[in-house]
């Protein structure tokens, strides 16, 4: 497994194939051993993820440490959510916004939302990928999620278009550059 990214109250661990085969076998016990946290059942609303995920180790291992990560909360030992990037640098759909970005996205479960946490691991994962060679990042958020937006700001980021996800339909792309 690779090195967490830590802050002040998070540790985003990365999902290995084994804690992912977990996850989809709903095994929340050995998940969780592997993640040193307990998982709870919200966890299973991201299986569809978790297969993709699992999907891209299988092809390129080495790319772990560029996609989702558990958003595990230290002191409480609790994952809250996930984080993490979509892929290393240069995602094709990228290329009409952001050459050589890369895209990341996150999900803080309900019980936990509106208290900083979106914002300290995006912060944390912007200054991961600098520090791993990324110097553009892209977030795609739907019309309706006016919160993500304003932390896409907040974050530093600017709407630079939009676009048709083939599953969740409109989202608008915001980009930063380094």
């Amino acid at each position: 497994m690779r090195d967490p990214i830590e802050t002040a109250r998070l540790r985003l661990v990365c999902l290995g194939p084994a804690a992912l085969r977990a996850l989809i076998e709903r095994d929340h016990a050995a998940a969780g051993a592997l993640l040193g946290a307990r998982v709870p059942e919200e966890m299973q609303t991201l299986a569809p993820v978790f297969h993709v995920r699992l999907g891209q180790l299988q092809a390129a291992p080495a790319h772990e440490p560029w996609l989702t990560r558990a958003m595990v909360l230290s002191a409480a030992r609790l994952v809250i959510g996930v984080a993490g990037f979509h892929g290393p640098p240069g995602g094709e759909w990228l290329e009409a916004y952001a050459p050589g970005a890369v895209e990341f996205g996150y999900t803080v479960f309900e019980a936990h939302r509106r208290q900083g946490y979106a914002a300290e691991a995006g912060a944390a994962l912007i200054a991961w990928g600098r520090a791993h060679g990324a110097d553009r990042f892209v977030l795609s958020i739907g019309p309706d999620n006016a919160v993500s937006m304003r932390l896409a700001e907040r974050l530093g980021f600017e709407r630079a278009g939009q676009w048709v996800h083939e599953a969740r339909g409109l989202e608008f792309v915001y980009v930063r550059e380094g």
